[in-house]
Parts: structure tokens; sequence; C-alpha cells
């Protein structure tokens, strides 16, 4: 077992349950405490002692060790949830995933941030202190029920555990031992026996199988279900058997009957341990001889038929146990996948797509008609693998917002403001790759929404709006792109104020006539920040610029609207797909070009009748276009007959002028090299079937050229007007 490849596995699973502990925190803010909210973060700071006790990352252990125990008490009833505990279970997750995120490096974890550490813990500690003399008490009543049920009980004051573990737990990594030494961070072990009977002969030892038990006498105050907690990972499979203190003979009967060694071995066990006495095993033989109960009778009604258990306990544990099954069975539904094999299985289905469209060329140029159906089912497959492959790397952009509730609660009480955040389209699909790469520029943005945009609490009810801000995070498809918005009902953007900033920044002359829009879009210049000091927040020269830079990156782009007064709204518009596209193939020339297909909106002839500078008149709207020969300096001479297609991406639309239109094919995007990295116009390069190199147009950026061109001519005529 790669042990590096379990702790990344910890690591990953650590954070998603610290994310779910955070959602849990935030939704009992707002909303106020729940049975299923305290149990739900319980059982994720349970989740991770557990896994990092695997591991013998104690640092972890026992700093999670006390907040477990902290919400132990409020599950229980014992101490209630409140703002100050949320505060402190947040800080404290805080720290625990620094924790986690640090076992992966070089960091030595007993000494990272110890400062923090200790003032979290005392704070911990300071709750348990003050209700520690009521959990004592109550936690030594618990076995009190199970005393009075009878008087035949053995003399033992100890815990007695049976563990058979399953005999494959060694090759999923785990280590016997380690559980053991969790064991004790609960109490003291006091006595071990291995149970050594089911190793077999040399020849036929397996080294990945366990083949050892164990019987365990344990000190402890903790309660049964605490013990029992410390083998969860390790259930399936296992034989596993608690007995409390002070058990009764019947107990130890029946652990003697369910473990899988013999009876007679079984007594010498149990009197080496001193679990029991001659005496109570003598007792014990005693009424296993009286005892006329059915070996295959179920063990909950033997239990009630003894008054071991009462019958509304049994069904409890039953009806609890299906529910275990029923949620292990919804799990097995689910398999993770590392991305880098996902990654290579859709580099894999590119080549295939690039395979398939040579073969098809090649049958055209044959004309071999007998193939042609094969073919096309052949592409047809092929075109359903993509969409398969690319459908495993489509994750819901939810994963992505569900960070940034935290992050609008702490800034929203560090500027002293009050501000809610809304989310909707949670469920939109994007590409798992971007999902990293867009997290930062949303980051930036809501925390300038915050800063910049949403006024403080005074100030917004002076100018009659609601004291607490809004503002709102929301997804969806759009023309073969993922759209998101956020929108604020804030300040808005001076836009005198930018203007003025502009100026003495340099970035554009006094005597400069800007429309509404363009000074908008100053914000996205470099360094530019209208922020009077510097904060954690504002003032540091790291503005929008990244945030455009960062975006386009993506080959998407963002838009910025505002109303002085009203709000803003940014608007981010990004490919679905980072991989395969299904492309329109044009050609100039002797060169190839590829639109994604889902932008193209209709092809036509260009009459030069309606041509009049860079605009078209098509079926009597105003249309601007390039022709890509003159845009990429193509040799040769224009044909007679010349092609428009007409693409739109958003609002915008373009026409481009193509020699000639080839039809829709699939284009398997490969990044542009150095030498036209900087070449505008351009997202990515695709092989064709004949094996040439096609290039694929940058319609968001030529959509966008196009349309400053058509209201820089209309500026031009109205003033030569």
């Amino acid at each position: 077992m790669d042990l590096d490849a379990a702790k990344i596995t910890f690591v990953q699973e650590s954070r998603e349950l610290l994310e779910e502990m955070e959602k849990a925190l935030l939704t009992m803010e707002q909303d106020g405490a729940s049975d299923d909210l305290v149990n739900a973060t319980f059982r994720a700071a349970h989740t991770i002692k557990g896994s990092a006790g695997l591991f013998g990352l104690d640092t972890i252990v026992r700093f999670t060790h006390n907040v477990e125990s902290l919400l132990d008490q409020i599950r229980s009833g014992k101490q209630h949830m409140d703002e100050g505990k949320i505060a402190l279970f947040l800080a404290c997750g805080d720290h625990i995933h620094q924790l986690v995120d640090a076992c992966m490096q070089e960091s030595s974890l007993p000494d990272l941030d110890l400062e923090k550490r200790q003032a979290l813990t005392e704070r911990v500690n300071a709750y348990l202190t003050s209700s520690a003399s009521k959990s004592l008490s109550v936690s030594s009543a618990i076995e009190v029920p199970v005393e009075a049920l009878d008087t035949d009980l053995v003399s033992n004051d100890l815990w007695h555990i049976s563990l058979r573990l399953a005999p494959d737990i060694l090759q999923s990594g785990m280590d016997p031992l380690s559980f053991l030494r969790y064991l004790e961070t609960l109490g003291k072990v006091i006595y071990v026996e291995t149970i050594c009977d089911g190793i077999p002969p040399f020849a036929n030892m397996d080294p990945e199988t366990l083949y050892l038990g164990f019987e365990i006498q344990f000190d402890s105050t903790a309660d049964k279900q605490a013990i029992a907690n410390v083998f969860e990972f390790v259930s399936d499979g296992s034989l596993i058997q608690i007995l409390p203190p002070r058990s009764k003979i019947q107990q130890y009967l029946e652990l003697i009957e369910s473990l899988p060694e013999p009876e007679e071995r079984l007594g010498e066990i149990l009197l080496a341990c001193k679990a029991l006495t001659k005496e109570e095993l003598a007792r014990a033989i005693h009424v296993q001889k009286e005892s006329n109960t059915d070996p295959h009778e179920p063990l909950g009604q033997i239990l009630v038929e003894h008054a071991a258990s009462p019958s509304v306990v049994v069904a409890a544990a039953l009806n609890k146990q299906q529910q275990a099954r029923d949620k292990k069975a919804q799990e097995t539904r689910h398999l993770k996948v590392d991305v880098a094999k996902l990654d290579t299985l859709i580099n894999l289905v590119g080549e295939l797509v690039i395979a398939t469209a040579s073969a098809e060329l090649s049958v055209r140029r044959e004309k071999a008609h007998d193939s042609e159906e094969i073919i096309n089912h052949l592409a047809s497959l092929v075109e359903s693998i993509r969409d398969t492959s690319l459908g495993l790397r489509m994750v819901p952009i939810g994963e992505v917002f569900q960070r940034f509730p935290r992050v609008v609660r702490d800034v929203s009480k560090e500027l002293e403001k009050k501000i809610d955040l809304a989310i909707a389209g949670a469920e939109t699909e994007v590409d798992k790759s971007m999902v990293e790469k867009i997290t930062d520029p949303l980051m930036h943005i809501i925390r300038n929404s915050m800063d910049h945009g949403i006024e403080s609490p005074e100030t917004r009810k002076a100018i009659g709006k609601p004291e607490a801000g809004t503002i709102k995070l929301n997804a969806y498809h759009d023309a073969g792109s993922i759209v998101i918005e956020v929108e604020d009902d804030g300040a808005g953007i001076n836009l005198e104020r930018v203007k003025n900033k502009a100026i003495e920044k340099g970035l554009i002359t006094a005597d400069q006539i800007l429309s509404n829009k363009e000074i908008i879009n100053l914000v996205f210049e470099p360094g530019f920040s209208t922020a009077e000091k510097v904060t954690n927040l504002s003032g540091r020269g790291v503005g929008m610029d990244v945030v455009r830079r960062n975006i386009e990156a993506l080959r998407g782009e963002v838009d910025l609207d505002s109303t002085e007064g009203i709000g803003s709204r940014i608007r981010i518009r990004l490919p679905l797909t980072l991989a395969i596209i299904d492309g329109f193939q044009v050609r100039v020339g002797d060169l190839s070009y590829v639109v994604p297909l889902d932008l193209v909106q209709e092809c036509a002839d260009l009459a030069e009748g309606s041509v009049q500078r860079n605009i078209v008149r098509l079926r009597g709207e105003a249309l601007p276009f390039f022709r890509l020969r003159d845009m990429f300096e193509i040799p040769g001479t224009r044909p007679l007959r010349e092609s428009l297609l007409v693409a739109q991406y958003g609002a915008n639309r373009v026409g481009l002028v193509v020699d000639q239109l080839e039809g829709a094919s699939q284009a398997v995007i490969k990044p542009l090299g150095d030498l036209f990295a900087q070449m505008k116009g351009l997202v990515g390069t695709t092989i064709l079937g004949n094996g040439n190199v096609a290039m694929i147009l940058d319609v968001p950026y030529l959509s966008q050229i196009s349309t400053a061109k058509m209201s820089l001519q209309y500026l031009e005529e109205k003033k030569i007007a």
C-alpha cells in the first residue's frame, strides 16, 4: 500500500469534511442550531480525528479531540450552540485545515502556529471545564440500566473489547496497532492478549493478510459509543465486541459463542486477561448448559428474551444498522478517479477524434461507398465517447460557490457591514479544470463588491436602503458558454471619481472624451484603484486587471455594468470546456480556420452591394465584419464569390468573410506555440483529418473589436454630418 497515496486521500477527504462542517456552522449562524446540523459538525470532526490517528498525526488528533468533545456535549444537550461557539468552531476548522494541508509537506505539525492552537485549545477547554462535573455524572450513569437488568454480574470493573479485524485491512493500508494507540486517547489499555490461533502453516501464509485477534481490558470513563467509534473505519468485515464494566455472565457467554476460536481456548484467554475469574467462568459454563437457546435465533431476539436489552433499543439498533447499509450502498455508486487519469483519457479521446476524421477523409477521397456507413457509425460512436468523457470532467459550479458564504461572513464582520449572499445556479456544470482557476477571480470580485460596493448600515439606512446589503452570485448556460454573474445593490461606480483617478495615473488625458462604458472599463487597467488607503482588502495595486487577465487566459471575457446609487454587476463568460469542441471549418487561400460551432449563427453569400467600409447590411441590419485574408495578411487574390459567416458571443455579433465554407468538424484544442501566443484573434490550434494544422478563432475578442469599430465609425460619421 502506497502510504503517500493514502495520505493524499486523507487530505482530500478531510478538506471535504471541513467544507461540510463550515457549511453546517454557517447555516446554524443564519437559521439557528438543529440536531442534524450539530451532528453533521460532530461527524466531520470525529472522522478527521479518526483518520489522522491512523497516520500517527497526533497533533491533529489531540486538537480535534477537544473540538469533538465540546461538540459532543452540545449534541447531548449538556451545552447549547451559540454565536460565540460557532465562531470558535469556525476558527478551529480553519486551524485543522491548516494542519491537514501541512501534513503533506515538510512542516512540523507540533510547531505549526503553536500560539494560535494553544489559544483555541484554551477557549475550547474553558467551555469543557464549565460543565465537566455534570458530564462526568452523566457518563457514569450511562451503564446503570445495563447493571440493573440482572444481578448475575461479573466483578470486572474494566471494559472488555474483543477484536477480530477483517483479514484484508493490511491491504487497505490500515495498521491494527494504530487503533490501540488511538484507543488510549480515551483511557488506558490495561491488558492486551494477542490471539494467534488463526495463523496458518508458514507455506500458506500471506504477508498482506491479518491473522491475529485481540482481547483487551480497557479502563475509561468514555461511553460505549465513543469506544465503538474508534473502530468505525474498520467495522466492515470485522468482528468487534465491546462489553461494559460489570457486564452480565450471559453477555460473556454470547461473546464466547460468537468468536471463531474453540470455547475452551476462549475461556483460557478470558482468564488470562482477567476479564473473568474462575468462579465466573464456571458460572458461564453452567448458564451455557442450562440454556436451550436456538443457535440460529437472531441475536436481537435473544437479547430481548434474556432481558439483556429492551426491545425498543434492539429495534433502534437494527434500524440504525439498516440506515448504515443503505448509506454504504449509495456510496458504492460513486467512484473517485485521479484527475491525471481523467486528463489522459481526454487526451486519448482527442487523438481518437483526429484519427476518425482522417479515416473519414480517406474514405471520401477513395470514394469507398461501402465503407462510408461504417465510418459514419464509427464517427457517431466517437462523438458519444467524446461527450461522455468530457461529461466526466464536468462538476457543479457549486463546488466553487460554497467557499464564499464564509468569505462574506468574515469580511462583512471585518468591515462592520451587514451583507447577505444569495446563490443561484449552483447546479450549473463547468469543466473541472476551470474550477480552481475561476476561484481567485471570483474571490477578488466578491471582496471588491463588499469593500467598494456595499455601503455601511448607517449610510444605507440614511438613503432609504435596507441596512443589509445583498450580493447575488448566479451561474447559467448560454450559447455554449457558462455565464457567472456577481451583482450587488451597493453604491455603484462613481464615474467622475474613476475618470479623475485615471487622469491622475496618466491613463487618459483631461480633454479626452469617453463614453460611460469606456469610463467603467478603466477599472480594468493595470494598477487602477480608487482606494484611499491600504487595507487587508484594498489599495495594494492588484486590481481588476488581474481578474480580466485570468479570465482571458481561460478563453473567456469579463464585462462590468454599474449604475451609481443602484449597484454593479460583473458578468464572466467562459467556454464550457477547454479540451474538445464542435467546430465549423472555413478556408482562406490554403489555410483553414475553425470557429466554435455553438457560436455560429448563420452563413450567407457576401453581397458586395450591401458592403460599406467594414459594415455589411444583412436583412436590413448593420453587421461589422472582418476579412480573415486581410486580418492575417494571407497572400493571394480574393475569389469572385466570398462567403460570410455570422458568429455571436453574448450580445455582440461579428461577420467573418472567408473564401470557402467547409462544414462542421470536431476540433481538439491544442495550445498556441510561443510564436503565436501574443497574437490577437486566435485561441489555439487543432489538427485536421488530413494532418494539416488549423487555427481556432477567438470569437469573443473579434466580436468585441467589431462592436467597438462600428461604434467608432458611427461617431465619425456623426461628426462629419
